[in-house]
């Protein structure tokens, strides 16, 4: 795949020290399939597609152990009981746990227990509109995703997962390096532009994150691309100063692009559990979240975080991760996620 620096001429007006700016462009789409940079790049992968295998810990684990329990004919206060603990342990959380079980045994009727509970868990995932997508809010303007998270979540790999996704749809891509306080953040994502095909802006180390966004959306609407995908700098939740500066992107954007509604896309470790609950709770309190990206599901054997992120803050988990290739992010199902983690 061949790369090239554009010229001052073809370049869009731009903020700041033009010496600071380091705009790199694809050489137009790619078709699914086409090699860039020595990688195949496969079509975006059905919604469906891996989800029992990135579900095999989490379904050989507290799942397994649920279905034995509730396979009881006559289920007992202890069996209850036990299923209860069953759901704290698979990081369902212990309030969450009790409702379900509260409600399962209202609703038992003539079904079976893990029919019940089945249905129960099924009915706190909202359910989606089947035509969404990562889709601008006025025609002409490109979409704006806004991925936040902090360290170590898979936050750079999940942008480049989801530069691949669309480049595969044929949408011609634009990644904002607006993490500029760490060193080899611009590097990582420079990578995924060249596997994918995207183009980044990227600014000088320690620059204005929202400059970075600014100039994005420069480039992107004089070069009629479809998205801009803004990395930011991994933050703790804890950190005020921080959470501020997302809040400034967030007017960033709306400046240039008013009335844009960005996607504000949080990324979580499913490893982390409920301490991730805790991280996404005070993101969504800050900055008002639209999607969570759980990355590593595949990893972990308590995928019952997924019931516990939406029931609470009732921001829908939009795509999953299930491994490292450019290819292992699905779409969201709630129905499929269920049938999977059940078998």
């Amino acid at each position: 795949m061949r790369f090239w620096r554009r010229s001052d001429e073809e370049s869009p007006p731009i903020a700041g020290d033009p010496a600071d700016i380091n705009l790199t462009a694809a050489a137009g789409p790619i078709d699914a399939g086409e090699a860039t940079n020595g990688d195949t790049v496969a079509p975006a992968p059905a919604s469906t597609a891996g989800l029992d295998d990135g579900l095999e810990r989490t379904r050989g684990s507290f799942v397994s152990r649920l279905r034995g329990l509730l396979a009881v004919g006559q289920m007992s206060d202890a069996d209850w009981e036990a299923v209860e603990e069953t759901l704290i342990a698979g990081d369902v959380g212990a309030a969450l746990a009790a409702g379900v079980v509260e409600r399962a045994r209202a609703r038992r009727g003539d079904d079976g227990p893990e029919t019940a509970v089945r249905a129960v868990l099924r009915s706190l995932l909202a359910d989606r509109d089947p035509d969404w997508d990562l889709r601008p809010a006025a025609p002409g303007q490109p979409t704006i995703v806004l991925v936040v998270g902090v360290n170590g979540t898979g936050k750079t790999t999940t942008i480049g997962k989801l530069a691949h996704r669309d480049r595969a749809s044929g949408r011609r891509v634009i990644l904002a390096a607006a993490d500029t306080f760490r060193a080899a953040a611009s590097d990582q994502l420079r990578i995924w532009a060249e596997r994918t095909g995207a183009e980044i802006v990227a600014h000088a180390p320690g620059s204005d994150p929202g400059a970075v966004v600014y100039d994005a959306l420069d480039a992107a609407i004089a070069r009629g691309a479809d998205i801009v995908i803004a990395d930011t700098a991994g933050r703790l939740h804890t950190k005020t100063n921080l959470m501020d500066e997302l809040a400034k992107i967030r007017r960033v954007i709306e400046r240039r692009l008013p009335g844009s509604r960005p996607e504000t896309l949080f990324v979580l470790d499913a490893t982390t559990g409920q301490n991730g609950l805790a991280q996404a709770r005070a993101f969504h309190a800050a900055i008002g979240l639209t999607g969570i990206v759980l990355t590593k599901l595949d990893s972990t054997a308590k995928g019952g975080i997924v019931f516990a992120i939406e029931s609470e803050l009732a921001v829908p988990v939009r795509f999953v991760g299930v491994g490292e290739a450019a290819g292992d992010l699905i779409a969201f199902d709630p129905d499929a996620f269920v049938d999977a983690l059940f078998g």
